[in-house]
């Protein structure tokens, strides 16, 4: 599958032979560039930052690294190259030939799919937007743009798919994802959790370490569909979302050993003097966007999921890797138990398999945090500290399924409205706590230097050094 690189929208998907739909994307292109330039990072549209680029498909040579100013980003459209005769890997469906159109049956369902996918891409450069005013070095204000210039061709990807299989309504559904804004009271975004506010920079780690990484079980279980272009288009949107992940989860990391660097300069001592951020405020951020990132998996019973799962739209997570993960792909027999509240206490129900793929994709996505919790843990012991982070229960502080406003406590038992009210207030950021490390964040832009709250990376971006200029400033 050839890249053409000098089409005004670079793309593989030979956009050249399709006028009709070529001239439909082109006329969306502007308003894509306004939404950009109004909604995009601010104060920095007209700076040269050292971004990857798309420039293939192919296992290493899918990214290009140069200086580019944002607004001439090459933003594209890029599917990974079809595999022989692809079969349908689950559902009833399940072993029949993939669709490349879309059947008339799952048309509504699969839009839904796609246009709820693509608003949280725009949506997360809304929350962001702000956030390179207060970066605490050249190397994470390089990053955090990466992160936005790849959301906006993510929102690409998926704006394709609604121009050239969902006519007039896939060309209505893209212009409003240009109208919706984040935390807008009128046109608010799709989901709530890209509702709510980013306003600094230990909240940007969290979300990509959470909302990012959500989006990657999420993405994976699309790479499953049935419907082809949406597969490939997914299964490449995840080869950049690497990416994303990687700033989450080490920008925590930083943040935990540079005041863990600290507790061990000043033992006993408040690391608020010395300008740190305690661990006790990174515990909260942690909650605070770990149980908001719970909920964009959706009910825990579900009749949408079952029907997702049955017309072969949304698998599960590596539903068919090559290490054989699930033996059943129908999914007709099996049950998950679930522990309901009930009457200040939990009973065990049992529910179809189907109808917990929400949960068994959630459960996936635990796992996988658990192990970057395992990281941030490991910085505290090297540094000889006993102090632990740690993530609530999947029951706590929820606006939906079945733990949703339930008096649940940090460890996933009942409490008394009182306590429930106490650990609120201990496990979460107060407005006291949002004003201290919004006191922290001053902007540093000095190639090579660091804020005084997190630690240095370990290595550049592309073999480059630290003290590289990853932005030159016009």
């Amino acid at each position: 599958m050839s890249v053409n690189l000098n089409d005004k929208i670079p793309n593989n998907v030979d956009l050249s032979s399709n006028r009709k739909l070529q001239k439909a994307l082109e006329a969306w292109q502007p308003n894509f560039l306004r939404w950009w330039m109004d909604m995009g990072p601010e104060g920095f549209q007209m700076d040269q930052i050292y971004l990857r680029t798309a420039v293939s498909v192919e296992k290493g040579g899918w990214a290009h690294f140069d200086y580019v100013k944002m607004p001439d980003y090459r933003w594209g459209i890029f599917l990974t190259p079809r595999e022989g005769d692809r079969t349908i890997g689950f559902g009833d469906s399940y072993g029949k030939p993939s669709w490349d159109k879309v059947p008339g049956d799952v048309r509504k369902d699969l839009r839904r799919i796609i246009v709820t996918q693509a608003d949280t891409e725009p949506a997360s450069v809304e929350q962001q937007r702000l956030l390179g005013k207060t970066a605490p070095s050249l190397y994470d204000l390089r990053n955090l743009f990466q992160v936005n210039v790849e959301e906006g061709r993510h929102l690409w990807a998926m704006v394709h798919l609604l121009h050239e299989y969902f006519g007039t309504d896939g060309r209505d559904e893209a212009e409003e994802l240009l109208e919706r804004r984040s935390g807008d009271a009128d046109s608010p975004r799709i989901l709530d959790a890209f509702n709510k506010p980013c306003p600094d920079w230990l909240s940007f780690f969290c979300f990509a370490m959470f909302m990012d990484r959500d989006g990657k079980y999420q993405l994976a279980s699309l790479a499953e569909s049935g419907f082809d272009p949406l597969a490939r288009a997914t299964q490449f949107m995840l080869t950049e979302e690497a990416h994303h992940l990687f700033v989450g989860t080490t920008g925590i990391q930083r943040v935990v050993q540079r005041t863990a660097e600290l507790m061990k300069q000043a033992p006993g001592e408040d690391v608020r003097a010395l300008g740190g951020v305690p661990l006790d405020l990174i515990q909260k951020w942690i909650a605070e966007w770990f149980t908001a990132s719970l909920d964009l998996f959706g009910g825990d019973d579900s009749s949408n999921a079952a029907s997702y799962f049955s017309l072969g739209l949304k698998g599960r997570f590596q539903e068919s890797h090559r290490s054989g993960k699930y033996e059943d792909h129908v999914a007709l027999e099996g049950t998950y138990t679930y522990d309901v509240p009930k009457d200040g206490q939990f009973v065990k129900e049992d529910v179809a398999l189907r109808r917990a793929m929400n949960t068994v994709l959630r459960d996936e996505y635990i796992r996988d945090c658990g192990k970057s919790l395992e990281r941030w843990n490991q910085e505290l012991e090297d540094a000889g500290l006993s102090d632990r982070l740690a993530l609530p229960s999947d029951r706590f502080h929820r606006n939906i399924g079945l733990y949703a406003h339930q008096l649940i406590g940090f460890d996933g038992q009942f409490v008394s409205a009182e306590e429930h009210a106490r650990q609120l207030t201990k496990y979460l950021p107060t407005d006291a706590d949002r004003a201290y490390v919004s006191s922290l964040m001053v902007p540093v832009y000095e190639a090579g230097k660091m804020a005084g709250w997190i630690a240095p990376p370990t290595r550049g971006i592309n073999s480059q050094p630290l003290d590289y200029a990853y932005v030159q400033f016009h």
